[in-house]
């Protein structure tokens, strides 16, 4: 495999794409140590574990047994009143677990942080995805507002497909506020 060129002082080749390590003995601060380099960028290790948790789980990042899924291969529910299936229950347990503090309960927004009932109606599954693997950042009306990535949480990634039944099936106006019950099976 060819090297990607270095931004290293001393320039040379970056083989396999990581970053060699700095093996000289000054004290100087190395920018690009522990950093991956991908067409000429550097990301963090964080960035590096969050891609390769996606592409080793792939299809099974949430795939709660027996959860819905759309014939896209997008996730789905199955709500009927309060009552919904496993995947949307789980879903609900990992939201208030993880994104509640800032989304507000059954994800109507916050003092820091938007509805997300509202933004679902526009977001698709994988434009919400990118914003939870990599966070956001946007000006808001009092001041920059900053979602940080969740890639690299477990309770998150490991959860994300039931975590986005909740608030889709929340946002399609398909299930209403509180803790709903979980369908038998």
């Amino acid at each position: 495999m060819s090297g990607i060129p270095s931004p290293h002082p001393g320039g040379g080749q970056v083989q396999g794409a990581v970053a060699p390590p700095n093996k000289s003995k000054s004290k100087t601060h190395d920018p690009y140590r522990g950093r991956f380099l991908v067409k000429g960028f550097a990301f963090g290790r964080g960035f590096a574990l969050a891609v390769l948790s996606l592409s080793l789980t792939g299809a099974a990042l949430a795939q709660t047994e027996g959860a819905p899924m759309a014939p896209d291969g997008t996730p789905t529910y199955k709500a009927e009143g309060n009552k919904v299936d496993k995947g949307t229950f789980n879903g609900f347990r990992r939201y208030h677990n993880s994104c509640h503090v800032c989304h507000g309960p059954d994800g109507m927004g916050g003092s820091f942080a938007p509805n997300l009932t509202e933004s679902l109606k526009a977001l698709d599954y994988y434009k919400f995805t990118e914003i939870v693997v990599n966070g956001k950042q946007s000006a808001g009306a009092t001041g920059d507002r900053v979602m940080p990535s969740f890639g690299t949480d477990p309770n998150v990634m490991d959860n994300l497909d039931d975590i986005y039944r909740y608030l889709k099936a929340r946002s399609d106006d398909k299930l209403g506020r509180g803790r709903p019950e979980r369908m038998p099976g």
